[in-house]
């Protein structure tokens, strides 16, 4: 290092023992570690993404929003897993309905956010509808019946 505590000279010398990254603004090579950081300055958390509740109630009530969609996503595995397929698909989409629904109304929904707003509401929402529409489509006796997708399977299929 020079004297001044800036860059080195070119004719000064890195120590090895130290681990040396690349220069940060001002030219100084920085000491790098492979410890993740205690607090990261570099990102931002989710919109929302607080608690739910006030800090004086206990963990399971502060986090609810996301309580309440895993709990009706086990309750949805739970009876598809008791062979009553489609009952138990249209509440896993439902609940995925309803974590949209939350992170859309709610200004804080605790650890159901976790990326942008927009992002989630689009994500769960998606994913719910599909997994609704699978569940009403699927056989024997779909109760929803789109006829393009017969056409569409049978132009695929046959050809």
């Amino acid at each position: 290092m020079s004297p001044d505590g800036g860059a080195p000279r070119a004719e000064e010398e890195i120590e090895v023992r130290d681990a040396v990254s690349a220069p940060d603004a001002e030219g100084t090579p920085r000491r790098t570690t492979r410890r993740f950081p205690l607090f990261t300055r570099d990102t931002a958390r989710p919109e929302g993404g607080g608690r739910a509740a006030s800090g004086d109630l206990p963990a399971p009530a502060r986090q609810w929003p996301v309580l309440l969609v895993i709990v009706l996503v086990g309750t949805g595995l739970l009876i598809t897993a008791l062979d009553v397929f489609r009952v138990g698909t249209v509440l896993i989409g439902v609940a995925l309905l309803i974590g949209a629904a939350l992170r859309w109304l709610l200004p804080s929904v605790g650890m159901l956010a976790v990326r942008s707003r927009f992002t989630d509401i689009v994500t769960y929402g998606l994913l719910g509808l599909v997994i609704v529409l699978l569940a009403l489509m699927a056989q024997p006796d779909p109760l929803l019946k789109i006829p393009f997708l017969k056409d569409a399977l049978h132009f695929t299929v046959d050809r």
